[in-house]
């Protein structure tokens, strides 16, 4: 892993530990901006570590969202050090199952809610990659480098504006001028 990375990434972890100790209101806030962060790294290295840290943190924020009485701040906090532990000893092997873990543990919070964390993570992962998109990454590449179908990349851009805002106004005028031109 890259040095400039893995300082971003444990400044981002060290972060969200931060956050996580103090229960604030505006903490899901807090972190969804921390893995927007993460989300315009990754954009530039095209790294999959940025990319899980994004899906992870934003995943983080939306469980806490929805179930927060079932969240072991604690546990997740202890997790979170573990995994910042590795990467500042150079152990990214240990650094990569800290952040599975996580992922885990994510998942067993309560067997109810094991569909609906799957789909928090794949929606994690359009909107991540969404967000590649914004910033300049090819569909085919945000996807690969998500592990996420094109299509399912495609239908989410789909349906937002930010093809809208990313294009510019047309002018009919200017157009039909090149068009004349070209037939002429």
């Amino acid at each position: 892993m890259q040095g400039q990375i893995k300082r971003d990434i444990i400044a981002v972890l060290s972060e969200l530990s931060e956050i996580l100790k103090v229960k604030e209101e505006a903490d899901t806030a807090k972190i969804k901006e921390l893995s927007n962060h993460v989300i315009h790294n990754a954009s530039v290295f095209q790294d999959e570590d940025s990319i899980s840290i994004a899906i992870l943190i934003y995943s983080l924020s939306k469980i806490m969202e929805r179930n927060d009485n079932h969240f072991d701040y604690n546990r997740i906090i202890g997790m979170i050090d573990s995994s910042i532990s590795n990467l500042k000893s150079g152990n990214d092997d240990g650094f990569r199952k800290s952040i599975r873990n996580i992922f885990n543990f994510i998942r067993a919070i309560d067997k109810r809610l094991k569909l609906y964390i799957y789909e928090v993570i794949n929606q994690a992962q359009i909107k991540k990659g969404c967000k590649l998109c914004e910033h300049g990454i090819s569909v085919a590449r945000a996807s690969e480098i998500l592990g996420i179908s094109q299509w399912e990349l495609m239908h989410y851009l789909g349906k937002t504006t930010l093809m809208d805002q990313l294009s510019e106004p047309v002018n009919v005028a200017k157009r039909l001028k090149i068009a004349r031109g070209l037939f002429s």
